[in-house]
């Protein structure tokens, strides 16, 4: 009996040996695909490098890869996809960088002409296609340059007639000397002098004596005295004669 329970014991042993290797427990993992458990993102220009958030609209931008692994090469191109004057599927845009020590790399920056686009992402040992994103390249049109500082310029001619105002008003005084002149010395009223202007027409002041008689009188009365004494002589010589 003894030799017949070692017997069996002996062939469960030998039949459970292969169930034990076969085990998954003891199975090889198998490898994970290299590569593929990294993402690509566009980024702004203005955008840190280790924000993980994909920006599809941009005007300058750059390519941004994280969680690739370590010393990953990589080859990326842009190609034409909508609205654009490019047909679709041209190469717009292509380079290739290598990875750092934690997967991670980004390209310059740089722009494209306003359309729609598409990355193609490519590295070793990728499995199955490429990494890919669409995005949007639009740049806001910029402000004309010289049409804001022309504005200022009709402010700039106001002054002028501000200036020209001071021209005029030396012109007043210069009448002023002129009232002093007519005064006569001794605080006299030049009112009299209007009554020669009636006579003599502007030969008034030369008209005038010291006693304040005209001229004309004073000519008739010499004129009369003159007659008369001449018509005396002539009278005493005729009474000398007879």
């Amino acid at each position: 009996m003894r030799i017949r329970v070692s017997v069996s014991a002996a062939l469960v042993t030998a039949m459970s040996v292969p169930l034990l290797l076969t085990s998954p427990t003891y199975a090889t993992p198998k490898p994970k695909p290299k590569g593929d458990n990294g993402t690509v993102k566009i980024h702004d220009a203005r955008t840190a490098a280790d924000d993980r958030r994909n920006e599809p609209k941009v005007c300058a931008f750059y390519l941004d890869g994280f969680g690739f692994d370590a010393l990953q090469k990589v080859i990326w191109h842009i190609e034409a996809w909508a609205v654009n004057e490019l047909d679709k599927g041209e190469t717009v845009k292509a380079g290739s960088l290598t990875l750092d020590g934690s997967g991670h790399g980004r390209t310059p920056d740089m722009t494209l002409p306003d359309g729609q686009y598409k990355l193609f992402w490519n590295f070793e040992g990728e499995n199955g296609k490429a990494k890919h994103k669409v995005f949007k390249s639009d740049c806001e049109p910029q402000k004309e340059s010289g049409t804001e500082p022309s504005k200022p310029a009709p402010e700039e001619s106001k002054p002028g007639p501000k200036e020209s105002k001071p021209v005029s008003e030396p012109s007043e005084p210069v009448s002023e000397p002129s009232k002093p002149a007519a005064e006569q010395p001794g605080g006299e009223s030049p009112a009299p002098s209007a009554a020669p202007s009636g006579q003599g027409g502007g030969s008034g002041d030369l008209a005038e004596t010291g006693a304040g008689a005209p001229v004309g009188v004073l000519a008739t009365v010499a004129v009369a005295l003159a007659g008369a004494g001449a018509f005396l002589v002539m009278r005493r010589r005729k009474a000398q004669q007879h």
